[in-house]
């Protein structure tokens, strides 16, 4: 229980905890948005009764979702103040800019047509419903884009300086920070990655209505959406996770060591399942592909990277991080979340394929109980699939909250051990972790409860609704057609 009296550890197993949560909802809401849009294009292409019910379902699951990611993302970002002070004083003059952005022009342009969403299906034309649909998924990547960005600058510094006193990274240039070597490769393969997320959900709650044969007419609709979006996302995700590796392979060569749990020089072997032995440094494992991560990273086999001893070796990172300190390292920790991700990975390629071409041969996923069961739980597959990722990513650029990359400034780094406050004490880290905890199984809970309703509730046509609203779009029709004839009778 040692753990319990170190306040830097405590805090970043508080922080951990809270953003794994708050990641529960980020992916569902920004995959689940690309899901409405596309639903209400086609309710604003058919018109019909069955479309617009459709379509406000995913709303009300999409809502559920997002409500839930705002609050939990609120404390994350509360806590650079309270138990990350020293960090927040260090790049604060870097993050200010980003943060306040994702605010103004990417949650409120989220909210605002959100609202238009809920609220407005009565009250404004059916183009301008259709734009706030596919505004409110903009909304939400824009929002990830300024999250990643200030988390890429993180693992990549740029466009900044040391102050003078050695305490704080000062802005040179905006776009240099913000468009650092990682932000392209890590937004694109972000976003991808909860993209696919989205299209499984959509997937296993249409899967779960085929099973019950309830709502077929419905479930199909959507299966043949979820299997296109996933096969698309899948597909383009093989050459973001490749322009990852590369950029993690130039810029962060440590990381890239301990995904592999490499401590010589070598062609990095692929392991497909392993343990690094880290008192004797070695890989254990039965599956290995020689140079297979050199290829993926390189396009060579033969392209031998550092390890860590090597790394250590030559001095670049200081007294920071020596021989001696690497034992320190959580270097089977990495391995086994990198090669989680890619496992997870092999999963989502195989329940995309097998989706995809039973739902176009005939639909005969309607009838096809094994590959229900497998499509119910295939969000599992991209879930830990981007919590494995996001453990690689943080806990791999140890022992730098702020790395000392390859291309990055001289002198802007920052330890982790030095980056949190020293006012705030292990028993409160330990309270507040405890209260957390208690509090969001409460949300979670409320939030599930909700979610399953909706399901179990299913898709309804409104008829009075969607009599109105054809309605609506007659007079809006009619009424163009007397301004048209008003206007010819003019020019006459």
């Amino acid at each position: 229980m040692e753990f319990l009296t170190d306040p830097v550890l405590l805090a970043r197993i508080q922080f951990a905890l809270t953003a794994m949560y708050h990641y529960v909802f980020v992916p569902l809401s920004i995959g689940l948005g690309l899901i409405v849009a596309i639903f209400e294009t086609k309710y604003y292409r058919s018109q019909s009764a069955e479309d617009a019910a459709a379509s406000r379902f995913w709303i009300k699951v999409f809502t559920a979702t997002f409500a839930l990611g705002v609050a939990t993302g609120i404390t994350m970002e509360f806590s650079f103040g309270t138990n990350w002070a020293d960090y927040a004083r260090f790049v604060g003059d870097i993050f200010g800019a980003p943060l306040a952005a994702e605010a103004l022009l990417a949650f409120f342009l989220e909210s605002v047509f959100l609202g238009v969403l809920l609220f407005g299906r009565k009250k404004v034309s059916g183009k301008f419903y259709l734009v706030s649909a596919w505004l409110v998924w903009l909304g939400s990547c824009l929002s990830a884009l300024w999250i990643i960005i200030a988390n890429s600058w993180m693992q990549t510094p740029a466009g900044a300086e040391l102050s003078a006193d050695g305490t704080q990274a000062l802005l040179t240039n905006f776009l240099d920070a913000a468009f650092n070597a990682t932000t392209a490769p890590r937004y694109f393969h972000t976003v991808d990655a909860l993209l696919i997320m989205g299209a499984f959900t959509a997937l296993a709650i249409a899967a779960w209505y085929l099973k019950k044969d309830l709502h077929t007419e419905f479930a199909m609709k959507t299966v043949r959406v979820a299997s296109v979006v996933a096969l698309c996302t899948t597909c383009l995700m093989v050459v973001f996770a490749h322009q990852s590796a590369v950029a993690v392979a130039e810029e962060q060569p440590t990381k890239f060591a301990m995904m592999e749990g490499a401590y010589n020089g070598e062609a990095m072997p692929l392991y497909a399942v392993g343990w690094v032995d880290e008192a004797s440094q070695k890989v254990i494992t039965p599956i290995a592909i020689p140079g297979g991560t050199s290829f993926l990273a390189s396009g060579s086999f033969d392209t031998e990277y550092p390890g860590l001893n090597d790394l250590a070796k030559s001095g670049v990172y200081g007294s920071d991080f020596t021989e001696e300190t690497i034992s320190e390292l959580p270097v089977n920790t990495v391995f086994q979340s990198y090669h989680l991700m890619v496992a997870m990975f092999g999963l989502i390629a195989l329940t995309t394929l097998l989706a995809f071409i039973f739902t176009f041969r005939k639909g005969r996923i309607a009838s096809m109980r094994w590959l229900q069961n497998l499509a119910i739980a295939s969000p599992l597959f991209p879930f830990l699939a981007i919590e494995a990722g996001w453990f690689t990513a943080e806990i791999g650029r140890q022992p730098w909250v702020v790395y000392p990359a390859t291309s990055s400034p001289e002198g802007v780094s920052l330890l982790t051990q030095a980056s949190s406050s020293a006012s705030v004490t292990s028993p409160e880290l330990a309270i507040t972790l405890a209260l957390f905890l208690l509090i969001y199984l409460f949300l979670i809970i409320g939030w599930a409860r909700i979610v399953i309703h909706l399901i179990k509730v299913g898709p309804r046509i409104d008829e009075s609704g969607e009599a109105n609203s054809e309605a609506a779009r007659k007079t809006d029709n009619s009424s163009n057609s007397n301004v048209e004839t008003s206007i010819g009778k003019a020019g006459e």
